[in-house]
């Protein structure tokens, strides 16, 4: 019995194009990463700390909005800055490693990504690599779409909250560098896998395990809820905050619902009408 596959090459030498594509993406990743590490001062001056400073661009947007009428002065936020300390004495230098790790897995993904599709796009249909091309762009796409959302509009908001929030004036905020980094890197890959939405359900409508319908039903369900999270995320209440976070999560649902199959009914080729 013949061990070979539809493309001609035996078990042993598609694992051993693997192990290729394996080393290949360790070479991608590791080079992002000590580029990404080699960097990191002046990401984290320019980038990472910058939600810290007034001079942020939705902090700018929001003192605009005050100074127009159509925002409240609990927006309020020429003033804002956030100072940080460091805790430990190892804290920094990790930091800066993990820094570099997710900054590496950032910039390596789509080339990472591009080397399976070089592994597996051989053993596939025609049809089912376009649709995995699709996929793959379309993921690529939304994810750092959801980033940029995360890191310019979601992260902002909750940072400038949480900085300010009392519980009493007799205590004084100390914030630390490790828990802004976890809180920075937790809500900016959260908002990047929820801009995954639209295409989980895509793939999920082709499998015919997801109809339009669902979202039809559910959707009063899914305002109330995304209103709810975005109360939560921006409780000082004022509606630029609110719907900043409401709007991007709102479109995902609806993105989603128009990239599903509407309940029609299955058509069988073979039924012939009777009279």
């Amino acid at each position: 019995m013949s061990n070979q596959y539809s493309d001609g090459l035996t078990f042993w030498e598609h694992l051993e194009q693997l192990r290729v594509i394996l080393i290949r993406a360790a070479v991608v990743f590791g080079v992002c990463m000590v580029a990404a590490f080699m960097a990191m001062p002046y990401i984290f001056d320019r980038i990472i700390l910058w939600p810290c400073d007034g001079s942020f661009p939705l902090y700018r947007l929001m003192d605009s909005g005050i100074s127009s009428g159509w925002l409240s002065d609990l927006s309020a936020s020429s003033d804002f800055h956030v100072s940080l300390v460091s805790m430990e004495l190892t804290s920094q230098f990790f930091i800066h490693f993990s820094a570099a790790c997710w900054g590496g897995v950032l910039v390596a993904f789509p080339f990472l990504i591009y080397l399976f599709w070089g592994f597996i796009s051989p053993g596939l249909y025609p049809r089912e690599k376009q649709g995995a091309r699709r996929a793959f762009f379309w993921g690529n796409l939304m994810f750092f779409t959801g980033v940029a959302v995360g890191y310019m509009v979601v992260f902002p908001i909750a940072l400038r909250f949480l900085a300010e929030y009392r519980i009493s004036q007799a205590v004084t905020p100390m914030i630390s560098l490790d828990s802004y980094m976890d809180n920075f890197f937790t809500l900016i890959i959260l908002m990047g896998a929820l801009f995954e939405l639209p295409l989980v359900a895509w793939m999920l409508g082709r499998a015919g395990i997801l109809k339009r319908s669902f979202f039809k039903r559910y959707r009063r369900y899914a305002i109330f809820g995304i209103a709810v999270i975005a109360a939560g995320v921006t409780p000082t209440g004022d509606p630029f905050s609110m719907a900043a976070v409401f709007l991007p999560v709102y479109a995902l649902w609806e993105m989603s619902a128009h990239l599903v199959p509407k309940n029609e009914p299955a058509h069988d080729s073979s039924e012939t009408e009777t009279p």
